[in-house]
């Protein structure tokens, strides 16, 4: 199941040329799957408050076009995979219609309170993620 977040590019991620600069579609990643868990009742702040943390190990873009200064984006998440102990995300960055930027990141659950080893992920979260997945 595809989740949407809508986003409107700012100044300050753009570069000279008013293109945005290559490393903010991370962060417009981030947006969307921050945006695609809660959908699918994962908290990135309630896992925070049970001592888990996401911490990304492995990301890629592929960039197809630009995105400039005031462009209305939307970013569009799939939760792709889940282990116990991972979760792979895919992305689509679109102005309209026009794929701009396609990529994945790969997360591992980590525990705060145990020196940020990595740990399983809460059976809460698995089952959630299981089931966006089978939809």
């Amino acid at each position: 199941m595809a989740h949407d977040a809508h986003i409107r590019v700012r100044y300050a991620e753009t570069d000279q040329m008013g293109v945005v600069y290559h490393s903010n579609y991370l962060v417009y990643f981030e947006i969307g799957r921050t945006e695609a868990m809660r959908a699918i009742g994962i908290s990135y702040a309630g896992l925070e408050q049970r001592g888990f943390v996401l911490a990304v190990i492995e990301s890629s873009m592929r960039h197809m076009g630009s995105a400039k200064y005031d462009d209305e984006l939307t970013v569009r998440t799939w939760l792709r995979e889940v282990t116990k102990t991972r979760l792979r995300f895919e992305y689509h960055v679109l102005r309209g219609d026009t794929l701009l930027t396609s990529g994945h990141t790969v997360l591992a659950f980590l525990s705060r309170t145990d020196g940020m080893r990595p740990v399983r992920c809460p059976q809460d979260a698995f089952d959630a993620a299981t089931r966006a997945i089978e939809c």
